[in-house]
C-alpha cells in the first residue's frame, strides 16, 4: 500500500468510527486517494457519500446537511482554487455556528512558492473563520503514524462541535498527498489489505481512536431546559417585570416561550409558532403603541438582524437588554447588552399579565388587519406568496428560507401556526448556496417534507446546486421561486425611492430575462408555473421528488404593498 492511500484510508475510517455519517466530495486529481477511500466506505455502508462537481455547491450542501442534522459534515476538495471556492460556505458555518469539517488535499510543501501547477498556500485561505486548523505531514512508509492521523481527526471533529468556545463551526485538515495517488493493484479496498505496511492501520473496534469529552452545545442552543447551575444563566422575568423576548428567524426557543404565556416577537413572525406575535415587526413600527407598551427588559434570542425595527428597539437606551446566546457567538451591534449567557433561568410562570394582555390585544387586531389586506391580493404579490406557502405546508414540514426579500415577507405576512421547522443561512445572510443548502437539509431529514422558498436571483446564484448525478442520493424537495426578474428587496429600501428611479433598474433591479424552467428541466427537475393560490396549496401538500414551482411575481409595487400593510395595522391598533 502506498503512503497516500494509507493516509486517506485511515482518515476516512476514523471519520466513520467517530460518527460522521455524510461526506461531500468535489473530485479532482490530488484528492484521488480520499475519493477512492470514500467511495469504498460508501459502498460498505460506513458513511453516505455525495459527489458534486462545483466546490461552492459542495460546501453549501455540507452546510445544509450539518445544519439540518446537527452533526458534523465533511466536505473534501482537491488543491488550488477548489479550496477557495469553499470560502462562502466556511464563512456561513463560522458565523452561523454550523459544524463543518473541511478536508483539503494539497501538494507537498516543497512545491509552494515555486510556480508549481495548481498550488496555492492553503493554510490561510479561511483566515480567522476556522475553529481549528492542522496540516498533516507528508505521509511516508514508516511506522508510528496512524495514531497521530486518527487522533487529529478526532481533535478536529471535537473543535467543530464547539470544543473550547462552546459554539460549533468550521475546521480544516490540510492533507499533503504525493504520487502514487491511486491504490496499488494489490491494495484491495480496505485496511485489511495493508499487510505490507510497517504498522497495523486498524482503528479501535468500539468507536473513535480518541474520545474527546466536549461540553454539549446542542442542548443549550435553545436556551431552555438545561439543569440549573450547569452554565451561566439569564435571569427569568421577576414578578411584575415587563419582559419582551425578541428572536431571530430560526431560534428554537421562540415558540415554547410564547406558548408559556410570554410576549415573544420573532423575525419569522407567525411561522415561528402559533403563540408568537406574528405582527411583532409591524407593532414595533407604531410609536403610539410602543411607547406605553415598552418593556422593562428585552431578552434577545440568538441574532436578529433581519428587521431594522428590532435593531432600533435594542438600541433604545430606556430598555435593558440581555442576550440569550453562547458567550462566544452573541450578537450586540448596539453594544447595549447587560448580560450574555446561553441559558434562561427556569420560568416561574407566564409574563406580567397587563403587559401580556396589551401586546396580545394589539396582536389580534394587527394580525386580522394583515390577513384582511392580504385576502384581496393575488399570488403575484410577494407577501401574499410567502403567507400562502407558510399556511399550506403540512405539520412537521421544514421550510428553508433564502435571504433578501422573502424572509421579510414571511415575518410581515405569515399567519400564526405551529408545526414548522425553519432553517436559513443567516450567519452572513448571503444569497449564495441556498439551493445546495436546501438539498442538504432535505437529504438529512427525509421524513420531513422539505420546501425551500427563495427569489429568482437567489435561485440563479446557485443554479449548479440543481445538478445531482444519477448515482447520488436524491432528496424529496420542492423549491418555490418568486420570479420577479430581479432584486425585489431594493424597492423597499432607500434605492427604491422615487428620486433614484432613473438609475434604479440597471444597478439594483438587475433584470435578467432568464428562463428558470430551462435550467430546472435541464438538471432533471420537474418545473411548473403557478399563478393560483389553490394550485400552490395542492402541490405543497404532496411529496415532490425534485420539483421547482415558479410563481411570477411583481416587484415595482412592493414598496406600496408594505405601506398598505403598515397602514392597515396602524388603523386596526388605533394609535
Amino acid at each position: 500500500m502506498n503512503p497516500s492511500t494509507a493516509l486517506a484510508r485511515v482518515l476516512v475510517d476514523e471519520l466513520a468510527a467517530a460518527g460522521v455519517t455524510d461526506v461531500v466530495l468535489a473530485p479532482g486529481s490530488r484528492n484521488a486517494p480520499l475519493s477512492m477511500a470514500l467511495v469504498d466506505a460508501d459502498t460498505d455502508g460506513r458513511l453516505r457519500l455525495h459527489v458534486r462537481t462545483d466546490e461552492r455547491a459542495a460546501g453549501f450542501l455540507a452546510v445544509g446537511l450539518a445544519r439540518s442534522s446537527g452533526r458534523t459534515t465533511a466536505v473534501v476538495t482537491t488543491s488550488g482554487t477548489a479550496v477557495a471556492n469553499l470560502l462562502p460556505a466556511v464563512l456561513e458555518a463560522h458565523h452561523g455556528g454550523v459544524p463543518l469539517l473541511v478536508l483539503t488535499a494539497d501538494r507537498p510543501p516543497h512545491l509552494r512558492e515555486v510556480g508549481a501547477n495548481q498550488v496555492i498556500d492553503q493554510r490561510d485561505v479561511f483566515g480567522r473563520s476556522l475553529r481549528f486548523f492542522h496540516e498533516f505531514g507528508v505521509p511516508q512508509r514508516a511506522p508510528a503514524q496512524q495514531a497521530g492521523w486518527r487522533s487529529m481527526v478526532d481533535r478536529a471533529l471535537a473543535h467543530s462541535r464547539g470544543l473550547g468556545v462552546g459554539v460549533p463551526g468550521p475546521v480544516q485538515l490540510n492533507i499533503p498527498l504525493v504520487p502514487p495517488l491511486l491504490p496499488d493493484a494489490a491494495a484491495g479496498t480496505g485496511l485489511d489489505q495493508a499487510a505490507d505496511w510497517p504498522e497495523d492501520l486498524h482503528g479501535r473496534a468500539d468507536g473513535p481512536w480518541t474520545s474527546i469529552a466536549t461540553e454539549a452545545t446542542e442542548d443549550v442552543l435553545s436556551g431552555l431546559d438545561v439543569p440549573a447551575g450547569r452554565v451561566p444563566m439569564i435571569d427569568a422575568p421577576a414578578p411584575g417585570e415587563r419582559v419582551l423576548f425578541v428572536g431571530d428567524l430560526t431560534h428554537p426557543a421562540a415558540g415554547p416561550l410564547a406558548a408559556l404565556g410570554h410576549v415573544v416577537l420573532s423575525e419569522a413572525g407567525g411561522a415561528a409558532g402559533a403563540s408568537v406575535l406574528s405582527a411583532g415587526a409591524h407593532l414595533l413600527d407604531l410609536p403610539g403603541f410602543l411607547e406605553p407598551a415598552l418593556p422593562d427588559r428585552v431578552v434577545v434570542l440568538g441574532r436578529p438582524t433581519l428587521f431594522r425595527q428590532f435593531g432600533k428597539l435594542l438600541a433604545d437606551s430606556v430598555v435593558e437588554v440581555d442576550v440569550l446566546a453562547p458567550q462566544a457567538g452573541y450578537s450586540d451591534p448596539s453594544g447595549r447588552a447587560r448580560r450574555v449567557a446561553p441559558v434562561l433561568a427556569p420560568l416561574a410562570g407566564p409574563g406580567e399579565p397587563d403587559f401580556v394582555r396589551t401586546w396580545q390585544d394589539a396582536q389580534r387586531r394587527a394580525a386580522a388587519a394583515v390577513a384582511g389586506e392580504l385576502a384581496g391580493w393575488k399570488l403575484a404579490s410577494s407577501p401574499r406568496l410567502a403567507a400562502d406557502v407558510v399556511a399550506a405546508l403540512p405539520d412537521g414540514a421544514t421550510l428553508v428560507l433564502g435571504s433578501s426579500q422573502l424572509p421579510r415577507d414571511v415575518g410581515l405576512a405569515a399567519a400564526p401556526r405551529d408545526g414548522l421547522r425553519l432553517i436559513a443561512n443567516r450567519g452572513v445572510a448571503g444569497i449564495d448556496g441556498t439551493v445546495s443548502t436546501a438539498v442538504g437539509v432535505a437529504l438529512a431529514d427525509p421524513e420531513s417534507p422539505t420546501v425551500a422558498l427563495m427569489g429568482d436571483l437567489t435561485f440563479l446564484h446557485d443554479v449548479t446546486g440543481l445538478v445531482i448525478g444519477p448515482d447520488e442520493p436524491r432528496p424529496d424537495l420542492t423549491i418555490v421561486v418568486s420570479h420577479n426578474n430581479g432584486g425585489g428587496i431594493f424597492h423597499t429600501l432607500e434605492p427604491g425611492e422615487e428620486r433614484h428611479a432613473s438609475r434604479f433598474e440597471r444597478v439594483f433591479g438587475t433584470p435578467h430575462g432568464t428562463d428558470l424552467g430551462g435550467f430546472a428541466e435541464a438538471a432533471g427537475w420537474r418545473h411548473d408555473v403557478i399563478e393560483e393560490p389553490a394550485d400552490l396549496a395542492a402541490l405543497l401538500s404532496a411529496p415532490s421528488g425534485l420539483r421547482v414551482l415558479e410563481i411570477p411575481t411583481g416587484r415595482s409595487d412592493l414598496r406600496a404593498e408594505y405601506a398598505r400593510l403598515r397602514a392597515a395595522v396602524h388603523a386596526s391598533v388605533h394609535v
